[in-house]
């Protein structure tokens, strides 16, 4: 192109042109060429836009796939008698509401969705006990459950413990299908008005509660859909079966009989002690590649962090991991009858991490990886306020909002020793958000989005993350503007698998960024984890740190640690160390091509009061010694698979 350009600069220079005497003559042949140019096809044929044929995401958004409101039986009992479903959405969508203590709240940045996921078991039903609904009141045994709520002599204990009692017997006390059926049809119509394409998404999603034994299997459920498919049946609850393989079963008739979308993510594998992530289904058999494959196809995704505990992994099972220690719930199960201990085998059917590692082994065994998810965070919040930001943590639920969890002492499992099995009130977690790449704000992009895995988890700030493995990576990519479209032309965003290798053999390569939150903490480090399987069977692990803040670099294996500017005593921090923003190009320096392997990214900020710091300073509240002042609050991408031989 250089050559003929400089051909016809010369042409131009040594050609003398025609020049009529009348200036309005000697403009014709100009006028008549631009009248030409106007008109031909070529003028419109839409060449010129470089970018005319891209079709990838270059938005994030992020929100929250799980939030209780009054609709949920144990919200409900624990002080969340108002917020209902709307007043959820109203909350995320940034308008102002009042709290259940009395306090009003509104979030600092608006989420971009929100599912409102209340339990499918007994879901709606005491706001209309309360209300003394004549469709409850015509049951016998609603109208005694709605007399004894407004029992005065003990507070309505009494009918509260019998409906607790049922939950935690997976025995149903009352069973009126045309009302659970009616309350269904009112969540599924709320989450419609709720939705403004392009603005704000409200997904449809209930929560299946299944807990044998206390062991915690619970799946948040998600439709891509809106009311007039979501809303033609009544979801399925732990009361018809506690098996996940049955939870399934209603998602596929799902499919079939309406034509629409569902996925579920299971949340809490932490609780599950060992159950979650077990290498047998529910009737002990060894998975088989069919299992397998179901089992990823219902379940692209798992929530990796909320406010019952951080679920990335644990210092017992990545102990070289110096990070690994964060904000870990390991107390046992979810029995508040009689909790179960935690034993150590148990950890390593928990934790994400670890999980990767055996979906590693599976596939390897049986060609299929079950364990192949996505990693998102989200609250759990039972108050209607998915508020997780250090600064702003609305708490577990209502009785643990602001104020009230300032005079709250442990809890304690019943009938457990206090000491050994109870929990504080300040464990719980402010955490966290599920972040999306997706090309539009709407229930369909987000749904498509989740349903391939290009998503990602942070403990409570809004952190950009990308994420891009391939083959072909130059060193210079990851500093160009343009870093994102080059890792989509040249490679597999998170949540894919890599391409087969074309040419000779070489280690992957890896294009990671990382944005701070706009009006959070600057950044630490950016991380690789990566996981494989040796080719005796044996699983590893490894992280590698690709990009440190303030110019440091590694000595002799160590790395300096940034330094902190946390003001316990005024709950504040200054952004003087960290970076605003990192990137870094990585190639695999221990790769082998025969072993399968798993990449993901992990961003940890600088340190910043926890929230319980926030608390004492502003509720005048004692924060205990043993508990922490700072956090380093991080967010982790979703994998990148490495399969040998795949094609």
């Amino acid at each position: 192109m250089r050559a003929h350009r400089s051909s016809a600069r010369a042409a131009l220079a040594t050609t003398r042109p025609f020049r009529p005497a009348h200036p309005f003559v000697r403009s014709l042949p100009l006028i008549a060429a631009l009248l030409a140019l106007a008109t031909s096809p070529a003028a419109h044929a839409g060449t010129y836009a470089p970018h005319i044929d891209e079709d990838f995401p270059t938005e994030v958004f992020f929100g929250d796939t799980h939030v209780h409101s009054s609709f949920s039986m144990d919200a409900n009992s624990m002080g969340n008698t108002r917020l209902t479903p709307a007043d959820a959405y109203r909350y995320a969508r940034g308008e102002k509401v009042m709290a259940n203590s009395g306090m009003e709240a509104r979030l600092e940045q608006p989420l971009d969705f929100l599912v409102v996921s209340d339990h499918s078991e007994y879901m709606g039903l005491l706001p209309r006990l309360r209300a003394g609904d004549p469709r409850v009141l015509g049951d016998p045994v609603g109208r005694e459950l709605s007399e004894g709520l407004q029992d005065a002599s003990d507070g309505g204990m009494a009918a509260m413990g019998k409906l607790i009692g049922s939950l935690m017997s997976n025995q149903k006390v009352i069973d009126n299908q045309p009302l659970a059926y009616d309350i269904w049809r009112e969540i599924t119509r709320m989450a419609d008005a709720a939705n403004d394409p392009g603005r704000f998404t409200a997904l449809i999603g209930f929560e299946w509660t299944s807990m044998p034994n206390g062991d915690n299997l619970h799946r948040v459920v998600v439709y891509g859909d809106g009311a007039d498919r979501a809303g033609r049946n009544v979801p399925v609850s732990a009361f018809d079966s506690e098996r996940p393989e049955d939870l399934w079963a209603f998602m596929e008739r799902y499919a079939a009989e309406t034509g629409g979308r569902i996925l579920a993510i299971p949340h809490n594998a932490n609780l599950s002690n060992g159950r979650m992530f077990a290498l047998e289904d529910s009737d002990g058999r060894a998975f088989d590649a069919a299992y397998a494959k179901r089992r990823a196809r219902h379940e692209p995704l798992v929530e990796v962090t909320q406010i019952k505990g951080d679920g990335e992994t644990h210092p017992a099972l990545s102990p070289e991991d110096p990070f690994a220690d964060f904000e870990n719930w390991d107390h046992g199960n979810l029995n508040i009858l009689k909790t179960v201990p935690k034993e150590p085998w148990m950890l390593r059917f928990e934790y994400a991490r670890s999980a990767l590692r055996l979906g590693l082994d599976q596939a390897a065994r049986t060609g299929t990886n079950p364990f192949q998810f996505g990693m998102i965070g989200s609250s759990d919040a039972h108050t209607s306020l998915g508020a997780v930001a250090e600064d702003d943590f609305w708490g577990k639920a209502s009785n643990m909002e602001p104020g009230p969890r300032a005079q709250m002492g442990t809890f304690a499992a019943t009938g457990s020793d206090p000491d050994e099995m109870g929990f504080d009130i300040w464990d719980f977690v402010a955490s966290g958000y599920a972040a999306v790449w997706a090309k539009e704000n709407t229930r369909e992009a987000i749904f498509d989005a989740m349903q391939r895995r290009e998503v990602y988890a942070t403990t409570g700030s809004r952190i950009r993350l990308r994420l891009f493995g391939g083959w072909d990576f130059d060193e210079d990519d990851a500093v160009r503007p343009d870093a994102d479209r080059i890792g989509y032309r040249k490679g597999v965003p998170m949540g894919g698998t890599l391409p087969a290798r074309e040419g000779e053999a070489k280690a992957p390569r890896f294009l990671v960024s990382a944005l701070k939150d706009p009006v959070g903490p600057n950044l630490d480090r950016i991380q690789i984890v990566k996981g494989w399987r040796e080719a005796d069977g044996s699983l590893a692990e490894r992280v590698y740190d690709v990009a440190l803040s303030d110019g440091r670099r590694a000595f002799f294996g160590r790395i300096r640690p940034i330094a902190s500017t946390v003001d316990a005593e005024h709950a504040t921090f200054t952004n003087d160390v960290g970076d605003a923003m990192l990137a870094a190009w990585w190639q695999d320096p221990d790769f082998d091509p025969a072993q399968h392997a798993f990449y993901y990214a992990r961003v940890i900020e600088i340190p910043r009061p926890r929230w319980t710091v926030y608390d004492a300073v502003r509720l005048d509240a004692v924060v205990p010694k043993d508990v922490p002042k700072s956090i380093q609050d991080r967010a982790y991408s979703s994998p990148i698979w490495y399969t040998p031989g795949a094609r």
